[in-house]
């Protein structure tokens, strides 16, 4: 089969995606957990995957050109590619090339998912800071300021 580099490649490349994904799915756990710690142990785990599978669409892309070069063929996209293998060759790197369209739109979903709990946590914790700030500024109150000489206190632009 002429797409066995490709398709090898490929089949890398979901390996490579689910751990990325179970290693996400972790991340939301532990942001909802507000488990600080364990987010910082994923965070170089979820840049290995990411780059690995960067190096991989490297590879993927230098593969199916050559592959269309070896074909003669001027392909454009991928359909082009499965348009001039032989029929069965052109459905297996369809499949697998829509296996990768959705496993990376689950990635993309995930990771905006765990992107907005992050913000909603900075939002939450840029709300007690502000609400803090200005508990202290306050003259009367049980958390007002004692008074000595220039006090500073972290006001937030909000408040």
């Amino acid at each position: 089969m002429k797409a066995k580099n490709l398709l090898n490649l490929w089949a890398e490349w979901l390996s490579t995606s689910e751990k990325l994904l179970r290693c996400l799915h972790e991340q939301t756990a532990a942001i909802t957990l507000r488990d600080v710690p364990r987010v910082e142990r994923l965070q170089p785990d979820l840049e290995l995957y990411t780059e690995t599978l960067r190096g991989i669409d490297t590879k993927a892309v230098a593969e199916a050109q050559r592959l269309a070069e070896e074909l003669n063929a001027r392909v454009q996209n991928l359909r082009g590619l499965v348009d001039v293998l032989d029929k069965n060759g052109g459905a297996q790197v369809q499949l697998t090339a829509n296996k990768i369209v959705i496993a990376s739109q689950t990635i993309r979903d995930v990771n905006a998912k765990n992107r907005k709990l992050i913000e909603g946590e900075m939002h939450y914790i840029n709300g007690t800071l502000t609400l803090i700030a200005k508990a202290g500024a306050e003259k009367k109150g049980p958390y007002r300021t004692r008074k000595t000489s220039n006090t500073s206190i972290l006001v937030d632009a909000a408040a």
